[in-house]
């Protein structure tokens, strides 16, 4: 059994696909950090999900995220190589996801709070906002795929498509603060 630790980034460095070294608080480190924490918190939405549509959506997306981990690890935008790249095939399937959860028209925006699948979905698409930030910067100094960034902004919008399915699902009637009231 090989051991869980390599010690190479030990120096405060770690690898990204191919010989490159970089160091661990670089903006390509930021923006795959950022999608693997959102794979987890997918992943922690996933785990309170009853409805069959909304789970086999977010085991899809979560697949899909190791596809945008892997094309921010690699420098540059080409397609040659073996590793995988964002296609629009990946963000016409978000868009999919989207337009099969149908729900009413929303004239305001859904707090996050109701149930923990709704809290939890809610909590995803906040996660997915700032992967979006951190991949949008670092497309700023380097290279990125577009695509990468079309595809993490239809991702947060699939969330909350999901939240409000979830929500017209569980009927539950919209909360809205009671500021100002005694």
């Amino acid at each position: 059994m090989t051991r869980p630790y390599t010690r190479t980034g030990d120096d405060g460095t770690t690898g990204l696909l191919g010989p490159q070294r970089v160091s661990k608080d670089d903006t390509r480190i930021e923006a795959i950090g950022a999608v693997d924490e959102l794979n987890a918190a997918i992943g922690v939405a996933l785990a309170a999900q009853r409805h069959r549509a909304v789970r086999e959506a977010l085991m899809a997306l979560q697949d899909y995220l190791f596809t945008v981990g892997a094309d921010l690890a690699r420098p540059g935008t080409g397609t040659g190589g073996r590793i995988p790249r964002v296609l629009q095939t990946h963000v016409d399937r978000v868009e999919e996801i989207v337009d099969t959860l149908k729900v009413p028209t929303l004239r305001e925006f859904l707090l996050p709070r109701g149930s923990e699948a709704l809290a939890r979905l809610h909590w995803a698409r906040t996660v997915a906002r700032r992967a979006e930030r951190r991949a949008v910067g670092l497309a700023r100094v380097s290279d990125v795929n577009p695509l990468v960034l079309v595809f993490l902004n239809r991702l947060s919008s699939a969330l909350y498509q999901m939240a409000v399915w979830v929500q017209t699902k569980e009927r539950r009637p919209r909360e809205h603060p009671t500021y100002g009231r005694r």
